[in-house]
């Protein structure tokens, strides 16, 4: 019998965040790979039917994942992931902003502080995501905009993406 894993995820108005919690079923080394390796990246973060694709990634201190969702009809939709702090397989923090193709911010919409933690048990990884933002207008336009969706179904195609580099 297959076992439920935890998901939770919360939206707070008070505090402008966005805490997700996710438990899955694979090593925490291969869980902290799917969220910094671009060819990882690449076949999960996007909800279905988009796509993931990745333009340039480098995954240290200073550096930054600038990347696309695609729609079935090639629409794009750029965003850039600035990592400040790195705590191999334990946490990282960066800073994502709505973009241009070019890596060049878009002021018009909000930008997120991301703070990602990975904890291990004996057969499961958790993953905790703390978003925050700015003020209760850009919580809500990201709210909005489907972020908790979107991100609900991209985690679930993480889950589907582990368990085939699971076996």
């Amino acid at each position: 019998m297959k076992t439920k894993l935890a998901f939770d995820f919360l939206v707070d108005k008070e505090a402008n965040t966005m805490s997700i919690k996710k438990e899955f079923a694979a090593n925490r080394q291969l869980v902290w790979d799917c969220f910094t390796k671009s060819e990882l990246l690449d076949q999960w973060f996007a909800p279905e039917p988009y796509t993931a694709q990745t333009k340039h990634m480098n995954f240290t201190e200073g550096g930054y994942w600038l990347f696309a969702m695609i729609s079935p009809e090639g629409e794009q939709h750029w965003s850039r992931l600035d990592f400040q702090h790195i705590q191999p397989t334990d946490h990282y923090t960066a800073v994502d902003v709505f973009c241009d193709e070019n890596g060049k911010p878009n002021p018009d919409l909000p930008q997120g502080n991301w703070k990602t933690s990975f904890a291990n048990s004996a057969d499961t990884t958790t993953v905790d995501i703390l978003i925050s933002y700015g003020s209760l207008e850009d919580l809500e336009a990201i709210v909005k905009m489907g972020m908790q969706e979107g991100l609900t179904q991209t985690l679930e195609q993480l889950e589907v993406l582990l368990s085939t580099l699971s076996q």
